[in-house]
């Protein structure tokens, strides 16, 4: 397994957290006086979730720059 492998597994993880929760987001009912309480979606345990999402995908790409950049030089020196 590579370096390349888990951060596109991280990618795949945070791209599943992401979906979760905007279909989570989506079933928000339009008014809440006509929801059930099963509808109610805690905003701020979503925008938890939207911010850690975002921040799994930032060091992820982060991951695969720095690993292309790192072959990158490795195969310079070599040259």
């Amino acid at each position: 397994m590579t370096v390349f492998d888990v951060a596109l597994g991280g990618l795949h993880q945070a791209e599943a957290k992401l979906e979760r929760a905007a279909s989570r987001l989506a079933r928000l009912p339009v008014s809440l006086e006509s929801a059930n309480p099963e509808d109610v979606v805690d905003l701020s345990a979503e925008m938890v979730a939207l911010l850690e999402a975002r921040n799994n995908f930032q060091i992820n790409t982060r991951v695969i720059r720095t690993a292309d950049e790192l072959a990158r030089h490795l195969l310079d020196l070599l040259r």
